[in-house]
């Protein structure tokens, strides 16, 4: 991901108001992001912590989702839709997000599970086991790296559906 400023960031957002947008906090490590080692940006608001926002690109294009994590709790340990990790260090929880536009203000919503911190990316970074003799650690690690851009590309798309 491209490094980016908190201008940009403040108005990539398209499924929020402009209060939103101006009130929202950003990540507490900004500053010292490694912005290519990320796939997305995500965060959980310090202020409100059932928020989330997530930045990716597409197309090109930067693209803001706010998100809101539903009240009930994910009953079994589930999988993130995004990482697909099966070994996750951390929670999975269903946060879901208005879509774009006149779709959003209507209350139209689209939903996934994923990890409660947005680990994602370092999630995919971790080096699988060596499942048979002669098994490519890093081919799977980048395998799994482009199916978190491809899965994130398509939440996002989604969002952006309701414009």
């Amino acid at each position: 991901m491209r490094s980016l400023t908190e201008k940009q960031i403040r108005t990539s957002f398209v499924n929020s108001t402009l209060r939103e947008r101006k009130e929202l906090v950003l990540p507490e490590n900004f500053a010292a992001l490694d912005w290519d080692r990320l796939e997305y940006l995500g965060w959980r608001d310090r202020k409100t912590p059932a928020m989330g926002y997530v930045l990716a690109e597409i197309d090109d294009e930067l693209v803001g989702v706010v998100m809101r994590q539903a009240d009930a709790a994910v009953r079994r340990r589930a999988m993130c839709n995004w990482c697909e990790d099966v070994t996750l260090p951390s929670d999975v929880v269903f946060m879901s997000a208005k879509r774009a536009g006149a779709a959003g203000r209507n209350g139209n919503t689209i939903g996934t599970l994923v990890c409660t911190g947005f680990q994602c990316p370092a999630n995919v970074r971790v080096l699988p086991r060596e499942a048979y003799e002669g098994f490519d650690v890093e081919a799977a690690r980048g395998q799994r790296i482009q199916a978190l851009e491809l899965n994130v590309y398509a939440f996002v798309s989604a969002v952006l559906k309701g414009r």
